[in-house]
């Protein structure tokens, strides 16, 4: 090391004459902050000097490390421009995004840009005689590092991915030079981009479902001094069946050395082990107390790196002993958790901030979105087509959140090359690696609505068998968008918008609903751009709000559930530019919903895991009546007349042709035969369907449609059975003002009234008036 200091001194002077080091030189403009479009409760928090400051990389921790978080100096130049340039006339927060205000920038980047990064640091004394390692959480696209004036290694793909230079070799005594030259495309390129786009940084009408981009550096970027020999990685994955962890240790400048991993808890050891680097081994972990989302019991981990008996590296980390698998579960295949059925219920989460965009403000802030789900009593996260810092994923499995993670798509509406392909598949292997010893993620989700959509099959097999240890989607909305199902992985999921639907196992997969809800309230002065926000379905008012998503979560309690759906995703936690989806707004600042409200629905629906609502059985091939319930209703039957469903009232004085429109067959469902049809008594192939969501008498024409409108499943309800439509689940034959409806818990239409909603949608099953 004091060799290559000496000779990097020497050549100081001729470095200085080909601009770069010159550049050092030449101050930038003094750094000022941007007005974000909103700010949140931690937008003034933020350091100017030593932004995010905590360590950043929890499950492989040294005590030795130097944030370069801070003022740097910056320029944009075009995109040509592959050498650093000569001056820098900004100066730029980092690792805030280019465009965001809290970079004080706050500037659209396009695909003929290239972005320039520069500061100066020096070297702790207490350092020396070490390697010293140059780390970037991610940098958003292609990156190329200097270190006083040479480059550091390779160019860098990929805007989601930690990386890091040993550039110890680069280093000169007393004061320090980085340049690091960022390349952004965004979705004017081909490769991982998420829901970036090249839109306005300032609020504007319009954007749909994508955003702001958010390009250069966006996570911590720091320095740490390791031995020669040291560990790079380690993996961590926990075996139930056993009690064991399994520890993998990777390393660099290894010769001969072992690897010994300790898992304590509390400072008391209970299992320690031995092993060759990059092989894996097993400690023991007696009694594992398992990691779950009511008890997210996290163990400490130490591993060394050993020459003999003297510890040459030695790094911390934790684990949390669980495991994920699909299995039957009383007839119908489930997502395991520990072995146990545990419904899971979740949002989307796409990870955007209005003063950060990408970067979340501060640490706490980061934390906030997992507590906030907490708080609604959800127990998983759907991290949308986004990688959030590691400290993200150390929240996550201190609170106890099941985490969906996305793969970051290609741009929408482009057929990949093959360039773009292996961009992409070693991007994804990287961030597996760098994410697999997280208790709490659960499943990797490939793709997504068929954006950037190719070998569906091949890339889920693959991911699963670099991954064995976690669930693979290969298709997040397989029924959505022009996707394509690859037909394999470890679920099906759909996409219902409202919803929620039922998505029930298929073959070897369990059913997933990943997308449904996207209820919106815009909250006056907390608009993103006030006026231009859109949802999947406005309310009127927050009563409305509320009652609409309770009766959401009501419905998979009592519909999905029970056939066989074993999780759900909310959109979404928090608006998000001109979406007003949100349970909280995009400021974070207004929890829009009734929050005990919603957490006491998360919890009912989550314990009907253990006790599902078992669905009611009906005799078929018999005749049978359908009588009201409701205490002013109790003498009306359902009837046709004029081909349209009503209750009226029927005795034995009543008609002949009245007592035959109130009588129906009960036959198996015509679309499944697990649920049920009515068949007009008097019209023979004529069934009870809904249409327009008004119920209706009809000749089956044999669609599918048709089929699917006139299957009726069957729950338990007081007094008598509640009729859902198959192709609905959670909306129910109701009668409203003596007509037949298909009724919405929660829903805008006046036959949806929430007042008597459940005695209205209860039917007693009776003696048939015309047998």
């Amino acid at each position: 090391m004091k060799l290559a200091r000496c000779v990097a001194l020497a050549l100081a002077p001729l470095l200085a004459t080909t601009g770069l080091l010159a550049a050092a030189a030449q101050p930038a403009a003094a750094w000022t902050p941007k007005t974000p479009p909103m700010t949140t409760p931690w937008t003034n928090s933020v350091s100017t000097t030593d932004p995010l400051p905590e360590y950043p990389r929890p499950q492989l921790t040294r005590p030795d490390w130097q944030s370069l978080n801070g003022i740097w100096d910056f320029a944009v130049t075009g995109s040509g421009q592959t050498t650093p340039p000569a001056t820098f006339g900004e100066q730029i927060r980092v690792p805030f995004p280019v465009e965001s205000a809290l970079s004080g920038i706050q500037r659209k980047i396009t695909e003929n840009d290239r972005m320039w990064y520069r500061r100066s640091f020096t070297v702790p004394a207490g350092w020396s005689g070490r390697r010293v390692q140059l780390n970037f959480g991610a940098v958003d696209w292609q990156s190329t590092v200097w270190v006083n004036g040479t480059q550091a290694g390779t160019v860098h793909s990929g805007g989601y991915d930690a990386f890091s230079y040993d550039i110890t070799p680069l280093l000169v005594a007393g004061t320090n030079t980085i340049v690091v030259g960022v390349y952004d495309p965004t979705d004017a390129g081909s490769q991982a981009v998420g829901k970036q786009r090249r839109n306005d940084v300032l609020p504007h009408a319009g954007g749909g479902i994508f955003y702001t981009g958010a390009s250069g550096i966006w996570q911590t970027v720091w320095l740490e001094p390791t031995p020669t020999a040291r560990i790079t990685r380690v993996d961590l994955v926990p075996n139930l069946g056993n009690n064991t962890l399994s520890v993998t240790a990777q390393g660099t400048g290894l010769s001969g050395q072992t690897v010994t991993a300790t898992v304590s808890t509390g400072g008391t050891v209970v299992g320690t082990a031995s092993g060759s680097p990059g092989t894996a081994f097993a400690v023991p972990v007696p009694s594992a107390h398992r990691w779950t989302p009511d008890d997210p019991f996290l163990y400490d981990v130490r591993v060394e790196l050993r020459s003999g008996s003297t510890v040459v590296d030695a790094v911390g980390s934790y684990a949390g002993m669980r495991s994920i698998a699909v299995g039957s579960v009383n007839g119908k295949l489930r997502i395991l958790l520990n072995g146990q059925f545990v419904f899971q219920s979740g949002t989307l989460d796409q990870g955007y901030w209005p003063d950060g965009i990408y970067t979340a403000p501060t640490d706490a802030a980061l934390r906030s979105d997992l507590q906030a789900h907490k708080n609604l009593g959800f127990n998983m996260v759907r991290k949308h087509i986004k990688v959030e810092p590691q400290r993200w994923f150390y929240a996550a499995d201190q609170l106890g959140l099941l985490v969906w993670q996305d793969m970051p798509a290609m741009p929408t509406g482009k057929t990949p090359d093959a360039a773009a392909r292996t961009q992409w598949e070693a991007e994804y292997h990287r961030i597996i690696d760098q994410h697999r010893s997280s208790p709490a993620l659960v499943m990797w989700v490939d793709e997504n609505e068929g954006w950037g959509q190719y070998d569906q099959a091949r890339i889920a097999n693959d991911v699963k068998a670099y991954d064995p240890s976690r669930l693979v989607d290969n298709m997040s909305g397989v029924n959505c968008c022009g996707s394509v199902d690859g037909g394999n992985g470890d679920v099906i999921d759909n996409h219902i918008y409202v919803g929620p639907g039922a998505t029930r196992p298929a073959g070897t997969r369990a059913g997933v609903l990943g997308e449904f809800g996207g209820l919106g309230w815009r909250v006056s002065g907390h608009e993103w751009s006030p006026g231009n926000g859109f949802s999947y379905e406005d309310q009127a008012s927050t009563a409305r709000l509320n009652d609409r998503l309770n009766g959401l979560y009501e419905q998979l309690r009592v519909g999905g559930l029970p056939q066989g759906l074993s999780a759900s995703v909310y959109t979404e936690i928090t608006d998000v530019e001109n979406e007003s989806n949100g349970l909280l707004t995009y400021d974070r600042q207004v929890v829009k919903v009734d929050a005990a409200r919603l957490r006491a629905s998360n919890q009912a629906l989550i314990a009907a895991s253990g006790s599902p609502v078992a669905p009611a059985t009906l005799q078929t091939g018999v005749y049978k009546s359908l009588r009201a319930t409701t205490a002013c209703c109790a003498n009306r039957y359902v009837r046709h007349q004029d081909s349209l469903g009503y209750t009226e009232i029927v005795d034995a004085n009543s008609s002949t042709l009245l007592k035959q429109d109130a009588t129906w067959r009960v036959v198996p469902g015509l679309a499944d035969a697990s649920c049920y049809s009515f068949e007009s008594r008097n019209y023979a192939g004529q069934y009870l369907r809904h249409q327009s969501y008004r119920v209706r008498k009809d000749p089956n024409d044999n669609s599918a449609l048709f089929k699917a409108d006139a299957t009726w499943c069957a729950q338990q309800g007081t007094g008598g059975v509640r009729l859902t439509a198959w192709n609905f689940p959670g909306q129910y034959l109701r009668h409203y003002n003596a007509e037949l409806w298909l009724a919405t818990p929660g829903g805008p239409s006046a036959y949806d009234n929430p007042t008597l909603f459940t005695e209205d949608t209860t039917w007693s099953v009776d003696a048939p008036w015309a047998p």
